[in-house]
């Protein structure tokens, strides 16, 4: 059995899932990253590593329940059972009902969801049984309505939101924390900047500063849990 902490991220890209990984690294939390390519995870696994604490690539295709199973497999048997577990994989499309086909909107909802709900079979039962554990969801403006030409990307963030309410109900008086959060804007992204290289940094949410919020809900007394949170910048017009 390991004898240290474990944070384990599915959907460890180089915004967000870094930036947990890095926060939860500084206080000694191996990390456990998790995406479709392992060779790009090998930049994010370094800089972990270089901060003297475990780190592992894993491969996952998180819609496909056979691929988490065997990640987290993978995870238990070099890191041990994650003490958090954040679902940080997305699928994004813009169509309408018209436009969209059926192909895409299922893709939006095996990663947006379903995805979510494998990693909460893998990361839960062990939490359940210790008593204690953390399962961070990362929601976005989507999780709260459907806008035009958001169909398959909102219906499948409204199912990420109600997983949560349920999980969380279900395993709160387990021990275990669920929390959604809800992003309520851009992430600032160096794919972003590329794209977007004259926008305004104030109009995107700093990666760094939400893993420091995921990390304050983390450390929430039991009596005081969070169930959902959203995250702006100061000037969103919301």
């Amino acid at each position: 059995m390991a004898n240290h902490q474990v944070v384990a991220i599915l959907g460890a890209g180089s915004g967000l899932g870094a930036a947990v990984a890095r926060r939860f690294a500084r206080e000694g939390y191996a990390a456990a990253l998790m995406a479709r390519r392992r060779e790009a995870l090998a930049p994010i696994r370094r800089e972990i590593e270089a901060m003297g604490v475990a780190a592992l690539a894993a491969p996952v295709d998180a819609g496909d329940w056979r691929s988490v199973s065997a990640a987290f497999e993978e995870v238990r048997k070099a890191l041990g059972d994650p003490n958090v577990f954040v679902y940080n994989a997305g699928a994004f499309h813009m169509g309408g009902v018209l436009e969209t086909e059926p192909e895409e909107f299922e893709r939006c909802w095996r990663i947006n969801c379903l995805g979510a709900f494998h990693g909460l079979k893998q990361a839960a039962p062990a939490m359940a049984a210790r008593g204690a554990g953390t399962i961070l969801l990362t929601g976005a403006t989507a999780s709260w309505r459907g806008g035009s030409g958001f169909s398959g990307f909102a219906a499948s963030k409204f199912g990420l939101r109600a997983l949560a309410q349920s999980a969380a109900r279900e395993l709160g008086p387990r021990g275990v924390h669920v929390a959604h959060a809800v992003i309520d804007g851009q992430i600032d992204t160096p794919r972003l900047r590329a794209a977007q290289p004259d926008r305004d940094p104030r109009t995107l949410l700093s990666p760094d500063a939400i893993a420091e919020t995921y990390w304050q809900l983390h450390r929430q007394d039991p009596t005081c849990w969070t169930l959902e949170l959203d995250l702006r910048p100061g000037v969103e017009k919301f």
